[in-house]
Protein backbone atom coordinates (compact mmCIF):
# COMPACT_ATOMS: atom_id res chain seq x y z
CA UNK A 1 0.00 0.00 0.00
CA UNK A 2 1.34 3.29 -0.63
CA UNK A 3 1.57 6.30 1.67
CA UNK A 4 -1.19 8.19 2.13
CA UNK A 5 -2.21 11.66 3.99
CA UNK A 6 -6.09 11.15 4.91
CA UNK A 7 -8.93 8.90 3.75
CA UNK A 8 -9.72 9.80 0.42
CA UNK A 9 -6.29 9.75 -0.67
CA UNK A 10 -6.06 6.41 0.67
CA UNK A 11 -9.24 5.52 -1.59
CA UNK A 12 -8.03 7.13 -4.53
CA UNK A 13 -4.43 5.06 -4.00
CA UNK A 14 -6.69 1.80 -3.98
CA UNK A 15 -8.29 2.98 -6.89
CA UNK A 16 -4.97 3.46 -8.89
CA UNK A 17 -4.07 -0.03 -7.40
CA UNK A 18 -7.83 -1.98 -8.51
CA UNK A 19 -7.37 -0.13 -12.27
CA UNK A 20 -3.16 -1.21 -12.73
CA UNK A 21 -4.31 -4.99 -11.37
CA UNK A 22 -7.25 -5.00 -13.57
CA UNK A 23 -4.97 -3.55 -17.02
CA UNK A 24 -2.66 -6.66 -15.85
CA UNK A 25 -5.28 -9.65 -15.74
CA UNK A 26 -6.67 -8.11 -19.28
CA UNK A 27 -3.26 -8.36 -21.00
CA UNK A 28 -2.63 -11.69 -18.90
CA UNK A 29 -6.19 -12.52 -20.55
CA UNK A 30 -5.05 -12.35 -24.52
CA UNK A 31 -3.53 -14.94 -26.63
CA UNK A 32 0.13 -14.89 -27.50
CA UNK A 33 0.56 -12.89 -30.73
CA UNK A 34 3.73 -15.03 -32.05
CA UNK A 35 6.77 -17.27 -30.83
CA UNK A 36 8.06 -14.47 -28.77
CA UNK A 37 5.23 -13.16 -26.86
CA UNK A 38 4.17 -17.30 -26.08
CA UNK A 39 7.69 -17.44 -24.78
CA UNK A 40 7.15 -14.57 -22.46
CA UNK A 41 3.57 -16.02 -21.30
CA UNK A 42 5.75 -19.22 -20.65
CA UNK A 43 8.40 -17.35 -18.55
CA UNK A 44 5.63 -15.29 -16.40
CA UNK A 45 3.90 -18.92 -16.29
CA UNK A 46 6.28 -20.78 -14.80
CA UNK A 47 9.28 -17.98 -13.32
CA UNK A 48 11.76 -20.06 -14.70
CA UNK A 49 14.17 -19.18 -17.32
CA UNK A 50 15.29 -22.99 -17.58
CA UNK A 51 11.35 -24.27 -18.09
CA UNK A 52 10.88 -21.32 -20.33
CA UNK A 53 14.20 -22.74 -22.59
CA UNK A 54 12.80 -26.38 -22.53
CA UNK A 55 9.61 -25.50 -23.83
CA UNK A 56 11.18 -23.02 -26.73
CA UNK A 57 13.67 -26.27 -27.52
CA UNK A 58 10.89 -28.82 -27.08
CA UNK A 59 8.95 -26.33 -29.63
CA UNK A 60 12.02 -27.01 -32.36
CA UNK A 61 13.21 -23.40 -32.47
CA UNK A 62 16.49 -22.47 -32.33
CA UNK A 63 18.00 -19.11 -31.41
CA UNK A 64 19.15 -16.39 -33.55
CA UNK A 65 22.79 -18.05 -33.17
CA UNK A 66 21.03 -21.06 -35.17
CA UNK A 67 22.00 -22.86 -31.80
CA UNK A 68 19.82 -24.42 -29.54
CA UNK A 69 17.77 -21.97 -27.34
CA UNK A 70 18.87 -20.87 -23.81
CA UNK A 71 18.38 -19.55 -20.35
CA UNK A 72 20.27 -16.84 -21.42
CA UNK A 73 17.99 -16.09 -24.68
CA UNK A 74 15.01 -16.26 -22.54
CA UNK A 75 17.02 -13.54 -20.35
CA UNK A 76 17.73 -11.09 -22.98
CA UNK A 77 14.05 -11.44 -24.79
CA UNK A 78 12.92 -10.28 -21.56
CA UNK A 79 15.73 -7.92 -20.98
CA UNK A 80 15.88 -6.01 -24.19
CA UNK A 81 12.06 -6.92 -25.38
CA UNK A 82 11.10 -7.41 -29.10
CA UNK A 83 9.12 -5.39 -31.58
CA UNK A 84 6.75 -8.27 -31.51
CA UNK A 85 6.41 -8.30 -27.97
CA UNK A 86 2.84 -6.24 -26.03
CA UNK A 87 5.05 -3.66 -23.81
CA UNK A 88 2.70 -4.92 -20.85
CA UNK A 89 3.44 -8.06 -21.23
CA UNK A 90 7.14 -7.36 -21.53
CA UNK A 91 6.49 -5.50 -17.82
CA UNK A 92 4.91 -7.65 -16.15
CA UNK A 93 7.76 -10.38 -17.14
CA UNK A 94 10.02 -7.68 -15.27
CA UNK A 95 7.94 -7.64 -12.61
CA UNK A 96 8.74 -11.73 -12.50
CA UNK A 97 12.45 -11.21 -12.86
CA UNK A 98 12.03 -8.34 -9.76
CA UNK A 99 9.42 -10.41 -8.06
CA UNK A 100 11.95 -13.61 -7.86
CA UNK A 101 15.41 -11.29 -7.11
CA UNK A 102 13.71 -10.04 -4.42
CA UNK A 103 12.55 -12.82 -2.85
CA UNK A 104 16.15 -14.24 -2.78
Amino acid sequence: MNPYTDIADLIANLESEIKALSQTIETLKQEPQGLNEEIIYKYIDTASTGKTKDYVRSLGVKSERGSLFSSGDVSKLIKNGADDVSPKLLAIARDVVNMKKNKR
